[in-house]
Order: C-alpha cells, then structure tokens, then sequence
C-alpha cells in the first residue's frame, strides 16, 4: 500500500514539474512574441524634444512624408487595412515597406475630412515612394513644426481624448503658447498590447 501512495506521490510530482515546464514555455515564446511586435521593433518618426514637463513636451518635427487614408471611427471603418495593404505591397512597385511608429489620426472637423497616417520610413527616398495601387490612398507630406504633446497610457477612447486634450491646451495656455484648434492624435502600440503598458499622445501644433 505504502507502495503505492509512494508511487502516486512521484507520479502526481512529475506532472507539476511538466505543467511548470510548459508554463515556463508558453511565457519565454509570450516574451519573445512581445519583443518581435512591441514599438521598439519599429522605426519611430524623428522629433527634437525642446522641453519636458511631466506628461507633456514641447517638439520640433521635420517634414514627414505619409502614407494616409480617410478614416471614420478611429479606424473601425476599414482605414488601417488599406494602409496595411499599402505596406504590404499594394503599391505599383509590390515593394513591402517597414511598419513604423506612430499611426497618426486626425479626427473630422467643419472643413476637414478625419484621415489615418502611417509615417513612410526613412530609407525610403521621398522621390521615390512607392505610388498606392488603392486610390482610397495617399501619398502625403506633413509639415514640419513645433508642438506641444501630451503622453497617456490606456485606451485611447472618447472620454480619454477629450480629457487629456483639455489639460493639454491647459498646459499650453499656463505656457504663454498658442495653439492650433485643430488636434492630432498618435498611438504606439498593436492592439493586444496591455492598457497599462500602451503609448497614446495627443498632439497640438504651435502657432
């Protein structure tokens, strides 16, 4: 008998040691995962930082040249798979061009269509940027300037845009600054990226 409790004792130890080993497995290929699609995998568009204030800078960007669509509904309407298409060779030269960071989104306004940007990456000469065989999109270029920027981690929701946009035109006033009225807004992160470890900005240019 006491055989075989003895037995059982070994049996049920060995399969925690496997069930360990697998869970020991499953977060080393979580990790690598992680590492292979998190935002420091990506070109990032190029800024110098002016100033810093907790959450909020003050920056100057050089002109950026995009690849942009029209977008409703922060993307649910389809915007990020046409620029995804675009990427991934739906361009007259079949060229796969490097995913960057960030996805720029400018909301709808009284004169002004919303639309969705990716940044085209630096290597890629702005003479030769690769036309969109999709005519929904675009080839853009993005004035460079100053702006002023709050960073916010989370979901980027209605309710978190229009409170972080609040204290950011706050901030801009409290700095003697003027801002345009129109905004943009910058996310940094694959959607499966945890809320709490998500890079969200909000962007106004300086006048």
């Amino acid at each position: 008998m006491l055989k075989v409790i003895f037995a059982m004792r070994l049996k049920m130890k060995g399969a925690k040691m496997v069930y360990a080993a697998i869970l020991i497995l499953l977060v080393a290929i979580a990790g690598v995962g992680w590492r292979m699609t998190a935002r420091s995998s990506y070109e990032s568009a190029a800024y110098s930082l002016l100033e810093s204030d907790g959450s909020f800078e003050i920056r100057e960007y050089p002109d950026l040249m995009l690849v942009t669509t029209p977008m409703k509904s922060q993307g649910s309407d389809g915007s990020f798979g046409r620029l995804f298409g675009y990427i991934s060779g739906g361009n007259d030269n079949d060229l796969k061009v490097a995913m960057t960071t960030p996805v720029f989104m400018e909301p709808e306004g009284q004169d002004t269509d919303g639309q969705m940007s990716f940044v085209v990456p630096e290597q890629i000469s702005s003479a030769h940027i690769p036309k969109p065989t999709d005519e929904t999109v675009q080839i853009q270029k993005r004035a460079g300037g100053r702006f002023a920027v709050i960073r916010f981690p989370g979901r980027m929701n209605q309710e978190s845009k229009m409170k972080n946009e609040e204290e950011l035109r706050q901030w801009i006033e409290t700095k003697g600054l003027s801002g345009n009225d129109a905004v943009e807004f910058a996310g940094y992160d694959p959607p499966w990226t945890p809320s709490s470890f998500r890079r969200n900005e909000i962007l106004i240019r300086l006048q």
